[in-house]
């Protein structure tokens, strides 16, 4: 088994310790021996060393919410694209999330288990990935694209290891939920309220009845052991799939204290997505092709996302790094961790939230987030002090080297950031 050194640089094992200096990682192969001072290191027969140029090194990092399958809002352009071609045009996605950093990432819709496989078998380069295939909805629901014309151009379309997920009452929807997992989803993602890019709901409308969810959850967890996500951006929806035993929130955009004390109590993570809305505001501006109904209701919902999670954080939600990449550009992930220190986290804490806590949130925590012995190789150096200048990560001239399972996907270490 080959042994690789990374050596000349500042530790940050994702543990939320403070940063060790003189800082090393021991690779055996694809997992991690040894991460820690160099000289603290096990003697070992080194057959290629990592030279980090003095920056620093930490896990590979995690986006718990990515459409890797999607990106932008282009309806017209997507009518005249041949079906097939959106796995052809997903292959750069996938490249520019792990290029970036993004060794790890939960998909919430639109991945089938042949891209996940295509991945793992090295026939495209990409991220580890926790696919979820499908999302189910409700009819009007956020995953229903039904327009008052009538027509109907669904944003993950049915096809053989795509099963339709609209569904409606406890039998339909454990009938969908059925479907989902034999078409590989590993984790069931369910929209309990509306959301911003659906066009005939509101991210305030609540959606499945809390039946409905404990059905989802009963059967996710009884017949894989698997957990639920649940796109939850109103209120009611948010408390809803808390009770229900949903296992994380995404977005959150219209908390109060009751849901944050509930997602306290059930130990729920959040995954806030702060740069989804944004990311609609700036596509439209940039564009002119985001409809009306989604630049509107980003727009009403910018401060109040903000503020939620500010809140959740103060109260001590785990937070779990995601970023809605798909509605946003793949590859700009790591734009998500300043604006997480924006509405209060540390800089320490922004990172943690990437690595370590993430994992948990997947429940791979046992194989990636943090550098420790026996753990996946994914590692990543960045070439600026992420503590102290957490915005420049957004740039991917900031992130000098990555590595997955051991093997290199990126080096950028001769062109400095400036």
């Amino acid at each position: 088994m080959a042994t690789t050194l990374i050596r000349n640089g500042t530790l940050i094992d994702g543990t939320g310790i403070d940063p060790v200096p003189g800082g090393a990682v021991l690779l055996d192969g694809d997992r991690i021996r040894a991460a820690g001072r160099i000289q603290e290191l096990p003697h070992a027969d080194v057959a290629a060393t990592l030279d980090a140029g003095g920056g620093h090194i930490l896990p590979g990092l995690i986006d718990t919410h990515v459409h890797l399958m999607l990106e932008g809002f282009d309806l017209v352009a997507d009518l005249a694209r041949p079906f097939s071609f959106a796995f052809y045009r997903a292959i750069p996605f996938l490249r520019r999330t792990v290029e970036c950093g993004v060794t790890t990432v939960r998909d919430a819709g639109g991945t089938d288990a042949g891209v996940k496989r295509a991945v793992e078998e090295g026939l495209v380069v990409g991220p580890r990935m926790q696919i979820s295939v499908g999302v189910l909805s409700t009819t009007g629901g956020h995953g229903d694209t039904w327009m008052p014309s009538g027509a109907d151009v669904p944003i993950f379309p049915t096809y053989p290891g795509m099963p339709r997920t609209i569904c409606d009452g406890p039998e339909d929807v454990r009938r969908t939920v059925r479907e989902v997992l034999r078409a590989g989803a590993e984790v069931v993602k369910v929209c309990s309220t509306g959301g911003v890019l659906s066009p005939t709901d509101h991210p305030e409308f609540t959606q499945f009845s809390p039946d409905e969810l404990r059905v989802i959850v009963e059967e996710a967890r009884f017949r894989r052991g698997l957990r639920v996500m649940a796109h939850a951006q109103g209120t009611e929806g948010i408390k809803n799939a808390v009770r229900a035993g949903i296992h994380s929130i995404e977005h959150g955009i219209y908390l109060d204290d009751e849901a944050i004390a509930l997602m306290l109590e059930h130990g729920t993570f959040l995954v806030p997505t702060l740069m989804a809305p944004l990311g609609v505001i700036e596509a439209a501006e940039a564009t002119g092709k985001m409809p009306e109904w989604g630049l509107r209701k980003a727009k009403e919902s910018i401060d109040a996302h903000r503020e939620s999670i500010g809140r959740a954080h103060r109260a001590g939600v785990k937070i779990a790094m995601g970023t809605d990449a798909g509605v946003v550009p793949h590859g700009t992930n790591l734009r998500e961790p300043g604006l997480m220190v924006d509405v209060g986290m540390t800089p320490m804490e922004a990172p943690v939230a990437t690595t370590r806590t993430a994992a948990e949130c997947l429940g791979w925590e046992d194989r990636v987030g943090t550098l420790e012995a026996g753990k996946l190789a994914d590692v990543v150096v960045t070439k600026v002090d992420p503590l102290a200048e957490i915005h420049r990560l957004a740039d991917p001239a900031c992130v000098a080297l990555v590595l997955k399972g051991g093997a290199v996907v990126a080096d950028r270490r001769e062109a400095r950031a400036g």
